[in-house]
């Protein structure tokens, strides 16, 4: 499976444009999204191209492959707009034989990962900062997208890609690569 994974959006309607041109570009099979997807939030100033209903109108026809998270804008207001489910504080995701975590980042995170069960990639957002690191000393593969709307802290925009068992944090909106790790997603044999 080819998965794109974004985090919050925040309502912008031409940062997930383009991003979907990548997708589909790409041939992507899933899209992860880690929560704030219509919402721009109260600590946010007003994104570029702010348009909820766009927004809805560009992820409606992409449902069926859409993984999504709640993220801390996210409201019950927001799931009654999108036709997919996305209120879940996470989502267990397995590949293979490998199990994937999905969470938006405000309550799990790098220093509060999940206590059980045991997983190998580790996927949130929420601080607009990307980070990628490598699994190791029983600690999963860890990766926050970043932001393609909001970036902080002097970073780029930023979505991630997971596939052929590499991990990548891209620029948006060209997709270069800026780091990236192997996660082994493929089963080991016995």
């Amino acid at each position: 499976m080819k998965y794109l994974i974004l985090s919050d959006i925040h309502g912008s309607r031409p940062a997930l444009e383009s991003v979907l041109r990548f997708y589909d570009e790409g041939r992507y099979d899933m899209l992860l999204l880690l929560g704030d997807v219509l919402n721009y939030g109260p600590r946010n100033g007003l994104p570029e191209g702010l348009d909820a209903p766009g927004v809805v109108e560009l992820l409606a026809p992409r449902a069926a492959d859409i993984v999504a998270v709640r993220g801390n804008c996210d409201s019950e207001v927001d799931q009654m707009l999108l036709p997919f489910p996305m209120m879940a504080d996470y989502v267990l995701l397995c590949d293979s034989c490998r199990r994937i975590f999905l969470t938006h980042g405000h309550i799990y995170n790098e220093q509060n990962l999940p206590p059980a069960p045991a997983v190998d990639v580790f996927l949130y957002g929420h601080t607009h900062l990307w980070t990628l690191r490598p699994a190791g000393n029983g600690r999963p593969a860890v990766c926050n997208c970043g932001s393609p709307t909001f970036p902080k802290g002097g970073n780029v925009p930023t979505f991630a890609t997971l596939d052929d068992g590499r991990l990548r944090v891209r620029r948006f909106p060209d997709g270069q690569i800026l780091a990236e790790e192997s996660v082994f997603l493929s089963c080991p044999l016995f």
